[in-house]
């Protein structure tokens, strides 16, 4: 493995996918653990892998390696286990939102066209009502807690960017702030809010259905009404490039790779927002003349699990350790507040102005929130593959919206 200008030994990797499978067993058996009904699910991962980033991460505060997969990782007296974690977290980020596309692709755009309004409205309302609670706890930490307030801003924005599990508004409020010091502590606070935005939302997908004692039947019926079963396009007859679809995965993987590295000033749809947008359009007309660019139903699905898995695992490892270094109860608690109150006022909006359904509005909301877990989460308490259809709708507007109130809230608190 090749780690930019460093090449791990054998043994490094072998060390390094022990621990990956490690996490990924003794996680799934986390998230099996039912209490009242509510499970961790895949998110259990995450718990495991955050565990591991605080206990074996092997480098302490002063930024000295004193062992565990940091040493292992080592070439030269550096160690490579940034960049590890990074490719593990991004391979997976590439396999989970290319699934989710090709998945929600044949009824996107009906669903869109349905619910048009709907969605840009409830992606707007989240991102604004999470902007608006930032700036307020910002106004807070200055007058209660006499912090500096360039320092304040940087690091509530990172609070923010943590609280919706939102890497755009992260490298977009480091990329506006002034120096490394403020750049530091927009990572800070992104790592002290990112446990709860992850476990946050996904929690909330479970317990809002048993609170609303909402019937999982009905609701997936009345999912199919609003957003009905598209006949497939494929008539058998297609030329398939191979017989699993991993060629065509392949190729929108790399073509949404190289969309979503398009920089407009600070905003890029990302590696997320490329991959999503162009499989939801391949997946739209699943084949090209006589060639099927529809990957089996069977792989989406495996590799939606994998990509999630090891999403959770390159993140949460990292996570574990910037959280046990850095966190604070106060920063935790404005992180709390942050991921919960977009998503109350954002689903009572849904529910009573919109008016739409209890899974259109959940999976809006994981969309709103830009949180990849809870759709994973979401999918398997809905028992239904449809809720990712309004998850990828509100997604986008979401996306843009984070960026656009980072950079704003950091331009006010300078």
């Amino acid at each position: 493995m090749v780690l930019f200008g460093g090449i791990l030994s054998i043994k490094a990797i072998t060390f390094l996918s022990f621990c990956v499978f490690s996490i990924a067993a003794l996680g799934y058996l986390l998230g099996r653990i039912t209490i009242k009904c509510v499970s961790l699910g895949t998110a259990g991962v995450f718990i495991v892998a955050l565990l591991f980033g605080a206990f074996f991460y092997g480098i302490d505060k002063s930024g000295e390696i004193t062992g565990g997969l940091a040493k292992q990782l080592m070439i030269g007296g550096k160690s490579y286990i940034v960049n590890a974690l990074k490719i593990i977290e991004n391979l997976g980020l590439i396999l989970f939102v290319t699934s989710v596309g090709f998945i929600a692709g044949p009824s996107f755009f009906g669903d869109l066209k349905k619910n048009f309004k709907s969605y840009i409205l409830l992606g707007l309302i989240i991102i604004v009502v999470g902007g608006l609670t930032c700036a307020g706890c910002i106004v807070l930490d200055i007058k209660v807690f006499g912090r500096d307030m360039e320092e304040a801003g940087a690091m509530l924005v990172g609070l923010l960017s943590g609280s919706l599990t939102s890497t755009p508004a992260f490298s977009a409020a480091k990329a506006t702030v002034n120096g490394d010091e403020l750049e530091a502590i927009v990572a800070v606070g992104h790592g002290i809010a990112y446990l709860f935005g992850v476990i946050g939302v996904v929690l909330f997908v479970q317990l809002v259905p048993k609170i609303a004692k909402a019937d999982m039947e009905a609701e997936r019926q009345k999912l199919s009404e609003a957003n009905p079963e598209v006949p497939s396009k494929l008539t058998g007859t297609e030329v398939e490039l191979d017989p699993f679809g991993f060629c065509v995965f392949s190729i929108v993987a790399v073509l949404g790779i190289v969309i979503g590295s398009f920089k407009f000033g600070n905003f890029s749809l990302t590696t997320t927002g490329g991959c999503l947008i162009l499989a939801l359009i391949i997946g739209h007309f699943t084949k090209f003349g006589n060639v099927s660019f529809m990957p089996k139903e069977s792989t989406l699905k495996v590799f939606r699990e994998l990509g999630l898995m090891l999403f959770l695992i390159g993140a949460g490892v990292a996570g574990g350790a910037s959280f046990v270094k850095y966190f604070k109860w106060v920063y935790f608690i404005y992180g709390i507040v942050m991921t919960l109150l977009p998503m109350i006022i954002g689903y009572i909006f849904a529910k009573f102005a919109l008016k739409l359904n209890l899974l259109n509005n959940l999976g809006s909301i994981c969309g709103g929130m830009t949180s990849t877990p809870a759709l994973g989460t979401l999918i398997q308490t809905a028992g239904t593959e449809k809720v990712a259809g309004a998850y990828a709708s509100t997604y986008p507007i979401a996306l843009i919206a984070v960026v656009i109130v980072s950079q704003v809230l950091i331009i006010i608190f300078r």
